[in-house]
């Protein structure tokens, strides 16, 4: 069972249409990456998720429920909207506890989570001082207080400096790595490129692209270079199944219409000797022009 999946989403509002037919899911120890122009349908879509609108048709799920209907919903999908909610009053000990409380989590898993995300010298501080970053740090503990297994993060890397960002980065991938299912939307798509296991492109409430992201940045741009004593064995295996193959020179073959993991199974299927199989890629910025459309800001 997928850890979120959207099936058929749609969400009109009046004659606009926010998301049209969108489905994707998310498997538990991956990160997703959620990516579109302003206006494109991303926090709509997380939004429908989350339980905070209700669609016109389709369904969003996690664990194979609606938000709605989890039994134990703190314990299964952290979240993070709209830069997390606090109370500028409030230290962010105080935030912590009490949205532990409201969940029935203890307040020892507050201080465990400051430590955690860096903010345990500041945790007595006013949250309503916290720099941006900061706030975006708390928001991610609050999301983690009941250890879900599930997260939904939107800009998390919003306000970071380059070394908040490095830590968000390790961070997301100890997530992915303890098996938690992650969906993030970000218009940071630098960082995307370096930490995301899968992309999907949404423009005008629809899905304009959805791969790995390492096949998406070799299908999208200059296909796939394969080296090794058996490349031109290789080539005609692929021309024979109907890919598109060029010669590099030196026993180089360069595959444009193939991710690596379809190359790699005719690898093992014929016993081939290969000595390199990597992506000829542009940046993940020119790809998502390319796919949206749309050289503007991206959010």
């Amino acid at each position: 069972m997928s850890a979120i999946e959207i099936d058929r989403l749609t969400k009109h509002y009046g004659e606009t249409v926010a998301v049209d037919d969108l489905s994707f899911t998310v498997d538990p120890g991956r990160l997703v990456g959620f990516l579109g122009p302003n206006g494109a349908g991303k926090t709509t879509t997380l939004r429908a998720l989350l339980g905070l609108l209700r669609p016109t048709s389709g369904t969003a799920t996690v664990e194979g429920r609606t938000f709605g209907a989890l039994e134990d919903p703190a314990h299964t999908v952290g979240a993070v909207l709209d830069g997390g909610m606090l109370h500028p009053g409030r230290s962010g000990r105080n935030h912590l506890r009490m949205l532990a409380r409201a969940a029935g989590v203890p307040n020892s898993r507050a201080d465990e989570l400051l430590k955690l995300v860096d903010l345990a010298d500041a945790a007595d501080r006013r949250a309503g001082g916290y720099s941006l970053g900061m706030r975006q740090r708390l928001g991610l503990a609050s999301a983690l207080l009941g250890d879900p297994r599930v997260l939904v993060l939107d800009e998390p890397a919003n306000g970071l400096d380059p070394q908040g960002i490095r830590w968000l980065r390790d961070f997301l991938r100890s997530m992915t790595g303890e098996g938690r299912a992650v969906l993030v939307s970000s218009h940071v798509l630098a960082e995307v490129a370096q930490t995301a296991d899968a992309v999907v492109v949404i423009a005008r409430g629809r899905s304009v692209a959805q791969a790995p992201l390492k096949e998406l940045l070799a299908t999208s741009a200059g296909g796939m270079r394969v080296a090794g004593p058996d490349a031109g064995r290789l080539a005609e295996l692929l021309r024979g199944a109907g890919a598109a193959v060029d010669a590099a020179g030196d026993g180089t073959i360069v595959v444009h219409d193939r991710g690596g993991e379809d190359i790699g199974r005719l690898v093992a299927e014929h016993r081939l000797i290969i000595s390199e199989l990597s992506p000829i890629s542009s940046s993940l910025e020119e790809i998502f022009f390319q796919l949206t459309g749309e050289p503007g800001a991206v959010g």
